[in-house]
This record gives C-alpha cells, sequence and structure tokens, in this order.
C-alpha cells in the first residue's frame, strides 16, 4: 500500500472516529442550574429538553430577573456541548480549534 492509500485510510478512519463521538455527544444530556432558581437541560444536540423553576421563584416581580437566569443556563449549556465537541475533535485529530 502505497503512502498515499495509507493517508487516505487514516484520514476516513479519523472522519469515522470523529462522527461517532459527536453522535455521542448529541445523545448527551447537559445540564445547568442558576442561582438556584433555573435548570435547564440541553441534549447535546442543542435541543432543549427541559426547564424547570423554582416555585418560590415565581414571583411576577421577578419576571425579568427569571428570564435572564434561563438565557445564562441555556447559553452555558450551549458552550459546554461547544466544548464537549472541541474536546473530541482534538483527542481525535490531535488538534485544538483555534
Amino acid at each position: 500500500m502505497n503512502p498515499m492509500q495509507q493517508m487516505m485510510m487514516q484520514a476516513q478512519r479519523m472522519q469515522r472516529e470523529l462522527a461517532k463521538a459527536h453522535a455521542e455527544i448529541d445523545e448527551q444530556v447537559f445540564e445547568v442550574k442558576k442561582a438556584g432558581i433555573v435548570e435547564v437541560s440541553v441534549k447535546g444536540n442543542r435541543q432543549v429538553v427541559g426547564i424547570t423553576i423554582d416555585e418560590a421563584a415565581l414571583n411576577p416581580d421577578d419576571k425579568d430577573m427569571i428570564e435572564d437566569t434561563i438565557m445564562m443556563a441555556i447559553n452555558e449549556a450551549m458552550e459546554q456541548i461547544q466544548a464537549a465537541h472541541d474536546a473530541a475533535d482534538e483527542r481525535i485529530t490531535g488538534q485544538a480549534k483555534r
């Protein structure tokens, strides 16, 4: 087998490993709790699967704070998902994203 064929086989193997790793991350659930008020659950495919709000926080005067807290929790979950994808990429390819 010539060096070019070996490189192609290695690249294909890496692509399969990356696809498998990303599929596994897509099925994971990332949970973020913020300020003891909200909990957000987001699958690795970025689908929000749950939002829980502490009943004690359900004061109409706190509406803006609750909305901001939910937004922060979702954004943090998205960052965790991206970090998991980046870590899988680095583990498999040996190269960190820039």
